[in-house]
C-alpha cells in the first residue's frame, strides 16, 4: 500500500501543482467565470478518461488467456516502467520552470477560446492521469492485491488534493524541487520492483530463459505473509525467491537510473525559483 500512496501522491501532487497554476493564474489576470469553468471541465475529462483506461486494462486482461495475461502484464509493467521513468526526468526538469510554461500555453489557449483552454487543461493532467492508472494497475497485479493498491493509490490522490487547495490558498509552502528529487528516488526504487515482476511474467510463460536459475531463497527467512515480507512487496516486489535475471534486472535499472538522476541534479544550471501557485492568489488579493 506504501508503494502505491506513493504513486498516488506523486502524480497527485504533479496534477494538483499544475490545476492550481492554471486556476490561480486565470484568477490573477482577471478571467474568472467561463474560462475557469473549462479548466474544470479539462480536468473532469482527463479523470473520466484515465478511469475508463484503468477499468479497461482490468477487463482487457481478465477476458484474455492465462498465457496471454501474462504476456500482456509483462509488457504493461514495461510501459509502466518507461513512462515513470521518463517522468521523473522531466518533472526534474521541469519543476522549476513550469509555470511559465503553463501560463504560456493559457494566454494562447485565451486567445482561441473557451474550448482551447479546457485542452489546455486535459492536456496537463491526463498524463498524470494515465501514469498513475498504469502503474496502480501494475503494482496490483504484482501483489496480487488489488484492493490495497487501490485504497493506497487513492489515498495518496487524497493527500495531493488537499496539498493542492494548500498551495492555491498559500497556506503552505514547500520546496518543490527536493519534494520530487525524494519522491523520484522511491518510485525510481519501485519500478525496478516493476521491472522485476515483468521479467517474471516473460520467464513464467517461456518467453526468456532463466525461471529455475534462483538467486536466493529467503522464504524462511522473510515469509511473504508476515508485516515485512507484505511490506517489501508492496514497496520493491519482494520476492522470496527470485531469478537471477530478476535480481540483475532490478539492480541494473536501479543503479543506472539513480545515478543519471542524481548527476542531471548536479549538472542542472541554477535557475530562479518557480514563483508558488499562492503567490499568484496572494496577488489578487492584495489588489482587490
Amino acid at each position: 500500500m506504501l508503494a502505491n500512496y506513493l504513486i498516488g501522491l506523486r502524480e497527485g501532487v504533479e496534477a494538483a501543482l499544475i490545476v492550481s497554476i492554471l486556476v490561480a493564474y486565470l484568477v490573477r489576470t482577471g478571467r474568472t467565470g467561463s474560462p475557469v469553468r473549462w479548466v474544470w471541465i479539462g480536468v473532469g475529462t482527463a479523470i473520466a478518461v484515465s478511469i475508463l483506461f484503468a477499468a479497461g486494462l482490468s477487463l482487457t486482461s481478465e477476458a484474455m488467456t492465462e498465457r496471454a495475461e501474462a504476456l500482456f502484464a509483462g509488457v504493461a509493467s514495461l510501459a509502466a516502467v518507461v513512462f515513470v521513468t521518463w517522468m521523473v526526468f522531466w518533472m526534474k526538469k521541469t519543476a522549476r520552470n513550469i509555470r511559465g510554461e503553463l501560463q504560456g500555453k493559457l494566454d494562447s489557449a485565451v486567445d482561441v477560446g473557451v474550448v482551447a483552454i479546457a485542452l489546455v487543461a486535459f492536456v496537463a493532467v491526463i498524463r498524470e492521469g494515465l501514469e498513475t492508472s498504469l502503474f496502480l494497475w501494475t503494482a496490483a497485479r504484482a501483489t496480487g492485491d488489488g484492493a490495497s493498491a487501490l485504497i493506497g493509490g487513492l489515498l495518496g490522490l487524497a493527500t495531493a488534493v488537499v496539498l493542492g487547495w494548500l498551495f492555491y490558498r498559500g497556506a503552505l509552502r514547500i520546496n518543490l524541487a527536493t519534494f520530487f528529487t525524494w519522491t523520484g528516488v522511491a518510485l525510481i526504487i519501485i519500478a525496478g520492483g516493476v521491472l522485476s515482476y515483468a521479467v517474471h511474467e516473460f520467464q513464467e510463460i517461456g518467453l526468456i530463459p532463466g525461471e529455475d536459475a534462483l538467486a536466493f531463497d529467503a522464504s524462511a527467512a522473510i515469509p511473504m505473509d508476515s508485516w515485512y515480507g507484505e511490506l517489501l512487496r508492496g514497496f520493491v516486489n519482494w520476492s522470496s525467491n527470485p531469478s537471477w535475471l530478476q535480481v540483475i534486472a532490478w539492480v541494473v535499472y536501479v543503479a543506472i537510473v539513480m545515478t543519471l538522476f542524481f548527476r542531471s541534479s548536479r549538472s542542472a544550471p541554477d535557475r530562479p525559483q518557480a514563483q508558488d501557485p499562492s503567490q499568484s492568489t496572494q496577488a489578487v488579493s492584495q489588489s482587490q
